[in-house]
């Protein structure tokens, strides 16, 4: 992790009709942090993040991700960017190999480079035996790995992980986490949210959304003295219970 912001929030909102979503939320994200988005379902995250991915126009305040305004420059935004959700963007009619090939091309890489990525990528796995098998046949946490991998085929400064060890087990989970902490190595920041609390203490820091607010930020061990709490879990329940609205 270094000095260097690359996710920039300030006042960020979101609105429909009467109902404020995202309530100005302000934070910032370093280079190489692996930055821990929380909240219970409702409480606004996953209409933060289409936000920060370019995906949604926010109704007021402004943010950067990568050095590009949100707002006005949605697209180089998503260039630079990778985005895995629990929903993998992944092809079951197509071989692991096949799935490197196409994101390559979507990402603008050379073919030769790509699969001499795809090389590197599947002997870093251990999926070098898997190249031509179908992604449908699968285990789900191979699936889950081979969709990280392909978020950050491209080197994007930033991957955003939208809940992405939902239905795995606790081993495959950790085994997931491996791979992030490779990729925060790497200099690639990683913005995650997950229900796992588990999982909240292995980032560098963590915000903690209530109706719309980011009502705590900080390391797990600052927030866990803060709260008094044992465990990240301890913390995020003083939290949730004080919501008023429900998803």
């Amino acid at each position: 992790m270094t000095d260097k912001i690359v996710i920039k929030a300030e006042g960020l909102t979101k609105q429909f009709g009467k109902f404020i979503a995202t309530n100005h939320i302000s934070f910032e994200v370093h280079e190489g942090e692996i930055f821990g988005f929380l909240g219970a379902n409702g409480a606004g995250k996953t209409t933060a993040m289409r936000m920060l991915c370019g995906l949604s126009h926010p109704s007021d305040g402004r943010a950067s991700v990568a050095g590009y305004d949100i707002a006005t420059q949605a697209e180089e935004v998503k260039r630079h960017i990778g985005y895995m959700s629990q929903k993998f963007s992944l092809y079951d009619d197509l071989t692991v190999e096949e799935n490197f090939t196409l994101f390559g091309g979507i990402y603008g890489i050379s073919r030769q480079k790509a699969k001499e990525k795809t090389t590197s990528l599947l002997t870093e796995l251990g999926f070098e035996s898997e190249r031509k098998t179908m992604v449908r046949s699968l285990p789900l946490g191979w699936k889950q790995k081979l969709a990280f991998s392909l978020a950050i085929f491209h080197n994007p400064h930033i991957v955003f992980l939208d809940e992405p060890t939902g239905g795995v087990d606790p081993v495959t989970r950790r085994q997931f986490w491996e791979l992030i902490y490779r990729a925060a190595d790497r200099g690639i920041t990683v913005f995650v949210t997950t229900h796992y609390m588990d999982e909240a203490e292995y980032c560098d820091r963590v915000s903690i959304m209530v109706d719309g607010k980011i009502e705590a930020l900080d390391t797990p061990a600052n927030l866990k003295r803060q709260f008094g709490g044992a465990s990240m879990y301890d913390v995020f329940y003083a939290l949730a219970r004080t919501a008023k609205r429900v998803d």
